[in-house]
């Protein structure tokens, strides 16, 4: 339908169809509601389909969308139809930016780049619905058909450019709503361990956003054996001028096969010591309990020496040191460090902690308070703090003495000027 069709069918509309057609449209519209809203009930708010509001989910522009579309069949057979038929084009729009939207925001949640995909996806949509609506869609489609650019020898129109970015862009979104509903439902029930599941999840991604991209171009025309070509040069630049690029992806998949080391490992890399917050296909991101977090590339935990502080134990030792007098009761003291250790809810119980007299120390007895916890993440410096300031309040009531640092210096000998007495001057009377 070009504009001319438009203003005819405008001048054919009268208040009695233009009732009859929002009458069929409310009633398309509440029964969309109705139906995504009972369907919904239990779902989760970031359900694609539903939405955190049900109505902002997937299913219920769609279900509009194919009720209005039936409702405009229908009212078409005895009289003129306009308001269902914007109708439809603005479901159709907001199905596609539902599309985009939801299934984005569940596969990438913390993507700034998102967003900017939202908007643009909204224009497109709602300038097409627009032009749909008054007519003018098919004549621009056919202006942008005659403009054509080059590509060596071949010479391809802008709308077959558009289109093809288009298709593309459905087929990925659509393949990664199918990746992410597997990660989902399948991989974390089947895969426990969370590094499988990642390089799992990664794998599955990345072959179904091929296989899309593939289908995508076939869908527009391209010739998929002049891709043949491309995947030399591919290989070639990978070869020479990506060596650290490639390195760094294939000891991404190694870590996460092998499981050396793990997403929740505290590991120590180059003096560098914190817990794996996340593995990805270049880098690994390590978190120290200062909020410090370092970007280390998987080519260097793969080839250098990585302390890895939980690989066999999740428990970690912790230490701190006091001095006493020497005239303190040592049993007395290696109780009141215990308890002082054990008072702290962090503190495992299993192994017990327990106190050592080390060292004959200059100023006392040093003792050492060996603990352990599970969760070095939350911090050690305040929890050597908090035993510390329990273990002094322990001291000072039981009545054992902290020593300060004493030095004793003995003189051997005084040359002679100094060590005889010196002779008191007598002043004459006056």
């Amino acid at each position: 339908m070009d504009f001319s069709d438009f203003t005819q069918r405008l001048s054919q509309i009268h208040a009695r169809t233009v009732w009859i057609e929002l009458g069929f449209l409310v009633t398309c519209v509440v029964l969309a509601w109705a139906v995504s809203r009972w369907f919904g009930r239990d779902q989760p708010k970031d359900s694609i389909w539903f939405g955190e509001r049900t109505f902002d989910g997937l299913l219920f522009p769609l279900l509009a969308l194919m009720l209005t579309e039936l409702a405009r069949r229908i009212v078409l057979g005895f009289q003129p139809v306009i308001v269902l038929r914007i109708a439809v084009s603005v479901f159709l729009s907001l199905v596609a930016i539902r599309l985009f939207a939801r299934v984005l925001r569940a596969v990438f949640p913390d993507s700034a780049l998102v967003r900017l995909v939202e908007r643009t996806v909204s224009w497109v949509a709602w300038v097409a619905a627009v032009l749909w609506i008054v007519g003018l869609l098919p004549p621009v489609l056919a202006e942008l058909d005659e403009i054509t650019l080059a590509f060596g020898k071949a010479r391809v129109s802008v709308r077959t450019i558009f289109e093809g970015v288009l298709s593309a862009g459905v087929v990925m979104v659509i393949a990664l709503w199918i990746s992410a509903a597997i990660e989902k439902r399948v991989l974390r029930e089947a895969v426990t361990d969370l590094s499988m599941r990642k390089v799992a999840s990664n794998a599955l991604r990345a072959t179904l956003l091929l296989v899309g991209l593939l289908f995508a171009l076939s869908a527009v025309g391209v010739d998929l054996t002049a891709l043949s070509v491309l995947g030399g040069a591919v290989g070639v630049g990978l070869g020479f001028g990506l060596q650290k690029l490639a390195a760094n992806y294939v000891s991404g998949f190694v870590i996460l096969l092998e499981r050396s080391i793990r997403i929740g490992d505290n590991v120590k890399v180059d003096s560098f010591e914190g817990r794996i917050t996340d593995i990805k296909t270049r880098y690994t991101l390590i978190r120290a309990t200062s909020g410090r977090e370092a970007i280390v590339p998987n080519e260097s935990l793969i080839t250098s020496r990585v302390e890895n502080l939980s690989l066999s134990d999740r428990k970690f030792s912790l230490t701190t040191t006091v001095v006493v007098g020497y005239d303190s009761n040592v049993a007395q003291v290696q109780s009141i460090l215990c308890e002082a250790a054990v008072a702290q809810p962090r503190v495992l119980t299993d192994p017990a902690p327990v106190a050592y007299l080390l060292n004959f120390a200059p100023d006392g007895l040093e003792f050492t308070l060996m603990f352990w916890v599970a969760d070095p993440d939350k911090g050690k410096d305040n929890l050597r703090s908090a035993i510390n300031i329990t273990v002094l309040d322990g001291l000072r009531a039981a009545g054992i003495d902290i020593p300060y640092p004493q030095r004793v210096l003995r003189v051997e000998s005084l040359p002679e000027s100094l060590s005889q007495p010196v002779a008191q001057r007598v002043e004459p009377p006056l």
